[in-house]
């Protein structure tokens, strides 16, 4: 059994010169790209998430808080949502309560 005619027909000599040429350049690119890209084995490990978060902060700048001279957490907390509350329910006549839910 020859396998000359049928090795011919897989590397597509059969076609015509500039298809020939567009067929080992499309090869070539693949090559290339096979080449490039880093082996299944050896993949590249990703970035602690820890560091993209750092990273990002560092390009946002520093953020503005609202109230800084409270310090206690849960002060703050109970300051805005008694703020957020006034300003969608109005005053009702509940003046100098800063009681939370």
């Amino acid at each position: 059994m020859n396998t000359t005619p049928l090795l011919e027909e897989a590397l597509a000599l059969k076609l015509a010169p500039k298809e020939r040429l567009q067929l080992i350049e499309r090869v070539a690119s693949s090559v290339e790209r096979e080449i490039e890209a880093p082996p299944s084995g050896e993949e590249q490990p990703e970035e602690h998430w820890g560091k993209a978060l750092n990273r990002l902060m560092d390009e946002i700048g520093p953020i503005e808080m609202k109230y800084p001279e409270i310090e206690g957490p849960v002060e703050w907390v109970k300051h805005l949502r008694a703020e957020s509350r006034r300003r969608r329910l109005g005053d009702w006549g509940e003046q100098g309560t800063d009681e939370t839910e």
